[in-house]
């Protein structure tokens, strides 16, 4: 917070996506008037759309763009500027550039520089929540063998600096720990510049418990009650609530005590997260302990403002004019969010890259969405791959998850493999339904999506790319026979899809589609651009279907596929390397752990490859012998890419 506390006139946000549009609607309901800034990469971003103003402030790697500190002072300087909000991820913990922005004569929304010191580093957050008496989990700063045989295992070892899960590894016996700690600390250099580590006890079926806060220049700390995101995946959140599910009356009020006693003791201005691990249950006894404090705004901070009625952007930009923390709030209902995310579950949750061929939120009672994506957009190797966010609010917490169901069964995010479908079988999950939550939860519950071979999935979506094919309008020859089509024998006309032949005849009104040896009386009731309504044996879907040339992207209810329209001449199979390794994603190269001629078992490492600032060890399938490098640290890689063979070997 600056010390010139004055009325904002108008607002640099100083990120992008998603957080960029929605501090943008905030400023255009205050009257305050926005300035964007955008890497080469993003000029055409919905978030340069949603500001009055947009400046551009570098070329790509568009990532670290936003990370320029010069370059962004200057954009404020040029737009005229006299604020700047820093959003989350990228400098939104950076105390050097919430010093320079106050420097700058700007109003800084977001805690004090010295604050963001004090918190932004792990290691003295927990010292300072250990004076304050808040309990912190048994741990050390020092990252060694011999320090974590003294905790023992299972441990965790973190990265000081940064959050989302980077620079964080669990290790489960003393073999892996230096390996663990040497990616650790790769990943969080990469992520945050910083890789300093520390370990700590793990504990086994926790709950993340968070507390969020607000602080005001008049000594002022508030609590805005508790988010429960213990659903994870790669140590990231991916569902939160509000109310916790199962916490005890007690131990939510030992948390928001703790939470104001940890912010008053760093003089906490804005907006902040303090997150817990609480581990027992309200009959056996709960015991939390102290994690960290996200010293900005929250990716789920809707969940907050759902419940409590708040705009806590709006209560941001207010504290940073002088004003005063909202008090006596009260909460209402029950809020769940989930985080759409471009990546393959079925894969290791690995990150996906490529052009939304369709998005189509979902409007409907007690959902608001939060994304900054659009139809044919591009999601790059560059950023987190989180699309959007879908919030529900209910009565109560059965009434908000029904909610949810219903906006993510018509969400149409097509184009991209995601993890809509994951979400779905989460939430309708019996231990979900319970409010039986912990850090475990998808490894214990081993939650995975329906395969499109389940049930009539994929006959469903056969018979929606050729409803599509047949009823689309064509601006070529023959009209009764849609391209890429050919006669059969049967007098039919047939088309390959992702494998399998698909049939068709005229029967009045419709076609008979057969897939296989099963056929379909199928008619089309209605079509509004990608939706089709159809009528498959009496029974009524509506179904979408995006045509992408070589494929058809098909989205229904709990499922989305993509089908391979399979060409009229057999392409060039794709080199096979059986035991060694291929691209799963574009990414970086950043560390080879093989050479050639060495010998090696399968489990073991071969390549690390960054992608998203998350690093992915590949592995090798099968024992063998390395008979090629075909890559270098430092190079940049096409998904599929080989980057080792190896080669059957006797000895090895």
């Amino acid at each position: 917070m600056s010390k010139q506390q004055r009325p904002i006139e108008k607002l640099l946000i100083a990120n992008r996506g998603e957080i960029a549009c929605r501090i943008a609607r905030t400023c255009r309901e205050l009257g305050i008037a926005t300035v964007a800034v955008f890497s080469d990469a993003d000029a055409d971003n919905p978030h340069v759309r949603a500001c009055d103003e947009a400046v551009r402030i570098g070329p790509a790697p568009a990532a670290e763009s936003y990370l320029k500190i010069d370059a962004v002072l200057a954009a404020a300087a040029r737009a005229g500027a006299d604020a700047v909000h820093p959003g989350f991820g990228f400098l939104a913990e950076n105390a050097a550039f919430a010093r320079a922005v106050i420097d700058a004569g700007l109003t800084w929304i977001g805690p004090s520089p010295e604050a963001m010191e004090a918190l932004g580093s792990k290691v003295r957050a927990r010292a300072i929540a250990q004076d304050a008496g808040v309990p912190v989990l048994q741990g050390s700063n020092d990252a060694t063998p011999e320090a974590a045989a003294a905790i023992g295992y299972p441990l965790l070892i973190k990265a000081s600096a940064g959050g989302g899960g980077k620079g964080m590894r669990v290790v489960r016996e003393p073999a892996g720990f230096e390996e663990a700690a040497a990616a650790s600390r790769r990943e969080a250099l990469a992520a945050f510049g910083d890789d300093t580590l520390f370990i700590e006890r793990f504990v086994e079926r926790p709950r993340h418990v968070e507390v969020q806060i607000l602080g005001d220049t008049h000594g002022t700390v508030a609590h805005l009650f508790e988010r429960d995101c213990s659903i994870q995946r790669r140590h990231q959140k991916i569902v939160e609530e509000s109310p916790a599910p199962g916490l005890s009356d007690a131990t939510r009020q030992a948390l928001f005590d703790a939470a104001v006693k940890l912010g008053e003791a760093v003089g906490y201005v804005g907006a902040g997260t303090v997150e817990f691990l609480v581990e027992g249950d309200p009959v056996e006894g709960e015991r939390f302990y102290f994690l960290e404090v996200n010293a900005r705004l929250q990716v789920e901070h809707p969940v907050t403002e759902q419940i409590t009625g708040l705009d806590l952007v709006a209560c941001q930009i207010a504290v940073a004019e002088g004003g005063r923390a909202p008090l006596q709030i009260k909460r209402r209902g029950a809020a769940i969010e989930v985080r759409i995310y471009a990546e393959d579950a079925d894969a290791g949750w690995l990150p996906q890259t490529g052009r939304i061929a369709l998005w189509a939120p979902p409007t409907l009672p007690g959902i608001r969405v939060e994304s900054g994506v659009e139809t044919g957009g591009e999601v790059s190797v560059h950023y987190d791959p989180m699309l959007a966010k879908i919030i529900a609010t209910g009565r109560d917490r059965g009434e908000a998850r029904r909610r949810l169901c219903r906006a993510l069964e018509q969400l149409r995010a097509l184009g991209l493999t995601t993890n809509r479908a994951h979400l779905l079988s989460i939430l309708r999950h019996p231990a979900f339904v319970a409010g039986d939550v912990h850090t475990g939860f998808l490894e214990e519950h081993g939650v995975s999506a329906p395969s499109l071979d389940d049930g009539q999935r994929g006959a469903l979506a056969r018979v929606a790319a050729c409803v599509h094919e047949l009823s689309r309008p064509r601006a070529y020859a023959a009209p009764t026979v849609p391209k890429g089509w050919r006669s059969s024998r049967f007098r039919d006309a047939e088309l390959v899809v992702a494998g399998e032949a698909v049939r068709w005849r005229v029967a009045g009104d419709g076609w008979v589609i057969g897939i296989g040896d099963v056929s379909h009386a199928v008619s089309l009731v209605s079509r509004d651009g990608a939706a089709l309504t159809l009528e498959i044996d009496g029974h009524r879907r509506t179904l979408t279907v995006v045509d992408a040339g070589d494929r058809w992207h098909v989205g229904a209810g709990d499922f989305s596929a993509t089908l391979e329209r399979d060409p009229p001449f057999p392409l060039p199979e794709e080199e096979a390397v059986a035991g060694g390794c291929v691209a799963p994603m574009t990414g970086t190269v950043r560390q080879i752990t093989v050479a050639v001629g060495d010998a090696v078992a399968a489990g073991d490492a071969l390549v690390v490859l960054e992608a998203m600032k998350m690093e992915n060890t590949l592995r090798a399938v099968e024992a063998g012998r390395v008979a090629e490098v075909r890559v270098s640290e430092g190079q940049v890689v096409d998904a599929g890419a080989v980057l080792v063979v190896l080669e059957a070997a006797e000895d090895a």
